[in-house]
This record gives C-alpha cells, sequence and structure tokens, in this order.
C-alpha cells in the first residue's frame, strides 16, 4: 500500500520552511509529507523578505495548490494554517484531498472578522500573531520566521467576498474535516472559528472542532507546536487515516 500524502500549506507572514518540525514528525509516522511554498516563493526566509510577491492574490494561489492535490494518485489529507486553512476547506469542498485539517483558518464566507494589518513589524507580531508566548521566543520566531505579506492578497481577505473565501459547508460527499482554534488567538479569533464550525451543521460529513486553550495564531510554529501535530495525527488516525 502506497503510504497516505499529506500537503501543507503556510499562512500570512510565514514561509514553507516553517512546516520543516511537522515534516519530520508526519514522516516518522509513514506519511509522504509535501511542503510547497506559494507560487513564485523563494527557497528561504531571507530571500523571501528581500522579494515580496505583492501582487500574488488568493486565485493563484487556490489554483497553485489545487494542482498540487490533484497531483498525487493517492488523495492526500490538506492541512492548512490561517489563509492555508481556507484553502484546505476550499479544496475539500471541491471534493479535492482526503481529509483537511484547518488550523487557524482565515473565516469562510459570511462570517465576520478584523481586517488583518497591512505589515508586521517585530512588536505587532509579539501583539497579534505571538501573544501566548514569552517575548524572547515571539522574537526568535519574528526572526526566523516571518516574511512579507503579499498585499492583493490582504485586501482580498479584507473583504470576505471573494469567490476563493467561498466554501461548499453543505457537501454531503467530501472527505472529513477538523477545524482548530486557539483560544487566545488575536487574528483569527476562537469565535469566528467556531462560527464557521457551525456553518458546516448541516452537512452529514464528518466535521470536527478542537480548541486549544491559552494558544494564538502562533500555535503550528511555537513551543507547543508538537501538541497540535500529534492531536492531528491522531485525529486522522481515529478516522483510519495513517502513513
Amino acid at each position: 500500500m502506497n503510504p497516505t500524502p499529506v500537503v501543507f500549506i503556510h499562512g500570512v507572514w510565514l514561509h514553507a520552511l516553517s512546516w520543516r518540525p511537522w515534516d519530520e514528525r508526519f514522516s516518522s509516522f509513514g506519511f509522504t509529507v509535501r511542503t510547497p511554498g506559494w507560487p513564485g516563493e523563494p527557497p528561504t526566509v531571507a530571500q523571501a523578505r528581500r522579494q515580496p510577491r505583492a501582487e500574488l492574490g488568493l486565485d493563484a494561489l487556490t489554483e497553485h495548490y489545487a494542482g498540487i492535490v490533484r497531483s498525487f494518485d493517492t488523495p492526500p489529507v490538506i492541512v492548512g494554517h490561517s489563509v492555508g486553512g481556507l484553502i484546505a476547506q476550499h479544496l475539500l469542498g471541491t471534493n479535492l484531498g482526503r481529509a483537511a485539517v484547518a488550523i487557524a483558518p482565515v473565516p469562510a464566507g459570511p462570517v465576520a472578522w478584523e481586517p488583518w494589518p497591512a505589515s508586521l513589524n517585530a512588536g505587532l507580531f509579539r501583539q497579534v500573531f505571538a501573544n501566548a508566548v514569552v517575548e524572547q521566543e515571539s522574537a526568535r520566531l519574528f526572526e526566523r520566521h516571518v516574511v512579507p505579506a503579499p498585499a492583493r492578497l490582504l485586501t482580498e481577505l479584507s473583504g470576505g467576498r471573494h469567490p476563493r473565501a467561498a466554501v461548499d459547508t453543505g457537501n454531503t460527499g467530501r472527505g472529513p474535516l477538523l477545524l482548530i482554534s486557539g483560544q487566545e488567538d488575536r487574528l483569527v479569533p476562537d469565535s469566528a472559528t467556531r462560527a464557521v464550525y457551525k456553518l458546516y451543521g448541516d452537512s452529514t460529513a464528518v466535521s470536527s472542532l478542537k480548541q486549544f486553550p491559552d494558544r494564538a495564531h502562533s500555535l503550528v510554529v511555537d513551543s507547543g507546536w508538537r501538541a497540535v501535530a500529534d492531536y492531528v495525527l491522531l485525529w486522522l488516525a481515529e478516522r483510519g487515516i495513517r502513513g
């Protein structure tokens, strides 16, 4: 039997290398892991900081990952953080992928949320992204991971009306979905993720919600990442999805 593939989609202000610990963890359980960057993403954080992708939008980003998911002979699990979580839900809703995990996902469709800042410095990152860790860890995370966000993408997300922000929450034929929130998240509040979860209430397809107390938007990269990763692995195993 071929190993189950997993495709990781990173979020705004992060680089594909932010998934490296997850790659190692999931690979150790037998999964075939892919952590593809966004279209045109340079191979390192330092290069990405020098080469902002101002014009990248949600259409190009979604199609990029749709093509990657379609390229597998075995439908992959899709794991996304932030805007990656929105894309994961969108793709699953179109019957792409075996299952999806949306971690602190940009809210889908009609769910209201506060627009994000146009850029992040170390202080703002500490305030809105890594607010649940100590100041020293926030500084390390900023230096190690943070890259500029495409201005076009932020504009499209802030409106909440872009077609790619819509998710087919009523699809009964899709694979299982896990939504994860951090209860101290200031960028995607726990209340917004819970509101999205309620949108799936009319579907008979599997939809799950896990809330992590005392965790913020940095929950996939900070020192508590493994607890989140291991919960995802357990949730997948309970649904018969293993590497």
